[in-house]
């Protein structure tokens, strides 16, 4: 049942990344970041009062603000360079960049956690980059491609880092809500600085569906992919989180009639499955 969970909340995640791929013409990524970030924050405020009442309102600050409030602004960092990503690349290109991020915490893992990675973990974090070059392909791209390239891969380390706070803050015994909370708020904020310092567009009628739907995917594909890791066994479930490459892949030839090259398919299957590699080795470090 876990399982199915993650499946579902990588098909929400997709669909996210179609609609934000679609509003990419009419907005910036950090305005669909203000916007997802919105959504998601009114939507824990209110199950938060479903659940407690104004005693879970009020609990909202807890004992380790300092902490969650970075790892807002990590996840802040993740998403908007993801979200640029997403616009300037073709959608199952910058997911799979954004999904190397375990790659990544194999190499933080020893100043980060004190967990000391094996060779074996070396050797996927190895194996992830060469999928990335062949994905990428720097011997072709234009200077533009190449630039969001090296963004989209940049928002896989700032989830990495997000991960690594998640994670101290679960040994810290944080409630899960409370971390998504001040993720969405810290996002909020440093979405509408931005967004002001760099300016606004006004939204459409039209543009208010697809606006909502942003919110609403993201928000359920957070609560999903909350249930899989809470039912399920951990690393089976992050393995299934890749369902959202498989996912993009999918979407990207049928909306977008979407065409790589065989070499960046295969650059695309060594991520992934060094990814889910060193999934199942960074979580048997972490034992």
């Amino acid at each position: 049942m876990a399982s199915t969970w993650m499946l579902v909340a990588g098909l929400c995640f997709a669909l996210m990344s179609v609609v934000v791929k679609s509003l990419g013409h009419a907005f910036s990524g950090v305005e669909l970041v203000f916007y997802r970030s919105l959504f998601g924050l009114l939507a824990i405020v209110a199950i938060l009062y479903a659940q407690q009442g104004g005693a879970g309102v009020r609990n909202l600050l807890g004992e380790h603000i300092g902490l969650n409030i970075r790892r807002g602004i990590v996840g802040f960092i993740a998403l908007a360079t993801f979200f640029y990503a997403l616009i300037e690349l073709p959608m199952s290109v910058a997911v799979t960049l954004n999904y190397a991020s375990p790659l990544f915490l194999a190499l933080l893992m020893p100043w980060q956690l004190g967990e000391r990675p094996g060779a074996a973990q070396y050797g996927s974090v190895a194996l992830g980059f060469v999928g990335v070059a062949l994905l990428l392909r720097p011997w072709e791209a234009h200077s533009g491609e190449l630039f969001a390239g090296l963004v989209g891969l940049f928002s896989g380390v700032m989830a990495a880092f997000a991960y690594i706070h998640v994670r101290q803050l679960g040994r810290l015994g944080e409630p899960e809500w409370r971390t998504v909370f001040w993720f969405a708020a810290v996002a909020l904020a440093g979405a509408a600085g931005v967004a002001t310092a760099t300016g606004w567009h006004a939204p459409g009628l039209g543009d208010a569906l697809p606006l909502l739907a942003l919110g609403a995917l993201a928000t359920l594909g957070q609560l999903a992919m909350t249930r899989a890791y809470r039912k399920g066994d951990t690393v089976v479930v992050a393995s299934f989180a890749y369902s959202t490459v498989v996912f993009s892949g999918i979407l990207d030839v049928v909306i977008w009639r979407e065409a790589m090259p065989v070499v960046a398919w295969s650059g695309m299957a060594l991520t992934v499955a060094a990814g889910i590699w060193a999934v199942k080795l960074n979580a048997r470090s972490a034992k």
